[in-house]
Order: structure tokens, then C-alpha cells, then sequence
């Protein structure tokens, strides 16, 4: 079978979320037999025609001229090279740009979507931005003959929004090697007396939240900001907290061993996203051991559960710093996590859920079985 791989950056992995999951998820289809594409931006720093076996398709981004524009233009290049090459099934990595596209999709192949959160709540977009998000929602359950949720809250969404039915599959993640604190000894940390923070610096994620809280704290231990603080929101940040030396902003940290180990000798790993579906930093953080403090929403508690600590205020951060500590039952709520992920999150279950949707969808929509495109 035939397939392309559209709505990314490209491969090897050197962004985010769904360029993980498409780098993941490309070899193991491969090793199961499928002749995998995948489509990269013309300035990736890969330039080769495959990777591991993968076909790579390089398509013109003008992303660095156009800004979000270019997206549009990318996806557009994309698709009109996919028509050209008589794919059994194209899987779409999200919807946000490509989906205006959606009457240009190839007739004959089977069209799959991963539909990523609910991007028109995230905070950082405007009224009019999200207005068009929105819309690009529905252009995506309108134009698409199958649909993947990456969350159980956003399987409930599609189904009470829409009435579209939708395969879980959530992310995968590796339990990493054994954590060293000589990594600490870099940073001048010691083991169980700091906090950790890692996420882009984006308003959704919660970051002020959590620095308001621990700011006001009593607490003497540090707390580690990861993230390149760069940005407009970035560099408010830095300086609101600029007085807080206890606040230390490390910029962006692309290491996975020292990044495993900040996360499994950290007092409390705070995890504030507060959109999207599966984060793939969360499973990242249950991987290594961490003790999570995590927002209060559907999204991480259908991954947590009990094993885990919630916030939805400053005030409530402000209590966990300084009472939480790691004893039996922090011990087990770990433990807890980190079976979550051997048991429920390895890439290989989730590249065997996604080879059976794969071929169940195909088989169906050459059956008849599913109405496709409105």
C-alpha cells in the first residue's frame, strides 16, 4: 500500500509534535510493508530523497517570507505534488492550514486526518484568527473520509460536534536510560530541590500561572524555566520575573538525556498546556519518572488520572510548592505513570494501532462502506 504523510515540517524530527510522530510513525509502516512518502519543506536541513527507506518529498515553503501564509502555501505545493502520485492513502498531520485544500485532495485515495486539538481555544490566537481555525474545523470533517483523535476529549468533541466518528490513538514515547545527576552538576542543581517548567512560551501554556505561584511561594528552591524565551511573550516574562532570582530561565535545551534527567530529579514537574490533545511532552515527563503537577483539564487528567497533581490558579501552585514532597505515595503515582507508558504509549503499539486503521479504512472506503467527501 501506497501512503504520503502531509501536514509537516518533515523528517527527521527537528520541530515538534507530529514531525516526532511522522518520524516514528513512517519507519514502522515501513517495516510493515507499506511504501511510505513523506513530504518535507524545500529548506529542510535534510536534502536526501529517502530517510531509513522513507521516500522524502521536498516541496517549496515560502513560510520564512510569507510567515503564516507560506503554511498555506506549503500544504497547497504538497497536495499538488500528491495528486500526481496515485497514493492508496494520504494521513494528514493536523488541519490548521491545509485544510482550505480540502477540495483538491485526490480523488481515489483514502484521506485519514489526525485532527491535534482544538486549535482555535488556544489563547494565543485573536478573534479573527480563531474565527478561521473554527472554520478550518469543519472544512476538515467536511473534506475527509476518516478521522484520528489523539485524545479521548477530542474523540468526545468530534462525535458531539460533529457526529463523525473517530479511531484513539494516542502518542507514543521511550522510557529513557537510567537519569544522572551529573547533569544537575551542570546547572547547579541539586537532586529533589527545584522545580521544572518546559514548554513554549506561548499564554495557553500556562507559564505565568505557575511562576505567579511559585513567586509568592515561601519556597527556598529554584525553579527551571525551559523554552527559548525569545519571543514577545518570552521576553515579558523574563521580565516581570526579572527581580525572583530564584526563577531561572535556561532557554531552549534540545539534549534528551539531560532533559530526562532535569525531569526525573525535579521536586515537581509542572505541565501547563492547557490545549490541544495527547502532549507529547506529558508522556515525555511520565517516561522519565517525573512527579507532574499538571493543569486541570479534561486532556491531562484522561492521561493522569489519580497519579498526578492539578492546579487551574496561582494560588493552587503556590500550595503545591511548598507542601508537596516525595514520599510512598509520590513514589507510587510515578511508578504509576511510567507503566502507563510501557503498558499503553510505546511506539510500537501505537504504529500497530495505526497500520490497523490504515488498512480498515482503506479496505472500507474501496468497499464503500464510509460516505466520503460531501
Amino acid at each position: 500500500m501506497k501512503i504520503g504523510i502531509l501536514g509537516t515540517r518533515g523528517i527527521p524530527n527537528q520541530y515538534g509534535g507530529f514531525e516526532q510522530l511522522a518520524e516514528y510513525l513512517s519507519v514502522g509502516l515501513l517495516e510493515k510493508s507499506f511504501e511510505v512518502y513523506v513530504y518535507n519543506t524545500h529548506n529542510h536541513s535534510y536534502q536526501e530523497k529517502t530517510w531509513n527507506g522513507v521516500h522524502i518529498v521536498h516541496c517549496f515553503n515560502p513560510e520564512e517570507k510569507l510567515k503564516t501564509a507560506g503554511q498555506f502555501i506549503y500544504d497547497l505545493n504538497c497536495i499538488r505534488d500528491a495528486r500526481k502520485r496515485n497514493f492508496d492513502v494520504l494521513l494528514i498531520l493536523g488541519y490548521t492550514s491545509i485544510s482550505i485544500w480540502g477540495r483538491l485532495y485526490p480523488k481515489k485515495a483514502t484521506i485519514i486526518i489526525n485532527m491535534d486539538g482544538l486549535e482555535w481555544k488556544r489563547n494565543k490566537y485573536a478573534g479573527r484568527i480563531r474565527k478561521f481555525l473554527f472554520y478550518a474545523e469543519k472544512l476538515a470533517v467536511k473534506f475527509c473520509d476518516y478521522f484520528i483523535a489523539d485524545s479521548l476529549a477530542i474523540q468526545k468533541y468530534l462525535q458531539s460536534k460533529y457526529n463523525v466518528p473517530s479511531t484513539f490513538i494516542a502518542y507514543g514515547a521511550e522510557i529513557p536510560g537510567k537519569a544522572q545527576e551529573s547533569d544537575l552538576e551542570e546547572k547547579g542543581l541539586v537532586k529533589h530541590n527545584y522545580f521544572l517548567i518546559i514548554a513554549r512560551m506561548e499564554p495557553e501554556n500556562n507559564i505565568e500561572m505557575v511562576l505567579d505561584g511559585f513567586s509568592s511561594s515561601n519556597s527556598n528552591k529554584k525553579m527551571i524555566v525551559i523554552g527559548n524565551p525569545t519571543n514577545h511573550f518570552g521576553n515579558y516574562l523574563q521580565n516581570k520575573f526579572r527581580y525572583d532570582t530564584r526563577i531561572i530561565f535556561i532557554g531552549a535545551l534540545y539534549d534528551k538525556a539531560k532533559l530526562h534527567s532535569l525531569k526525573a530529579f525535579s521536586t515537581l514537574y509542572f505541565h501547563g498546556h492547557s490545549a490541544g490533545g495527547t502532549n507529547p511532552s506529558l508522556l515525555e515527563a511520565m517516561a522519565s519518572g517525573a512527579l507532574i503537577a499538571a493543569n486541570n483539564n479534561e486532556f491531562n487528567v484522561s492521561l493522569l488520572g489519580k497519579d498526578a497533581y492539578y492546579f487551574l490558579d496561582a494560588e493552587e501552585v503556590k500550595h503545591l510548592v511548598e507542601e508537596v514532597s516525595h514520599g510512598a505515595k509520590e513514589n507510587a503515582m510515578i511508578e504509576n505513570n511510567i507503566r502507563k507508558i510501557r503498558e499503553e504509549f510505546t511506539w510500537a503499539k501505537i504504529i500497530d494501532q495505526y497500520a490497523d486503521c490504515i488498512d480498515e479504512c482503506y479496505s472500507d472506503k474501496n468497499a464503500g462502506v464510509t460516505q466520503v467527501r460531501h
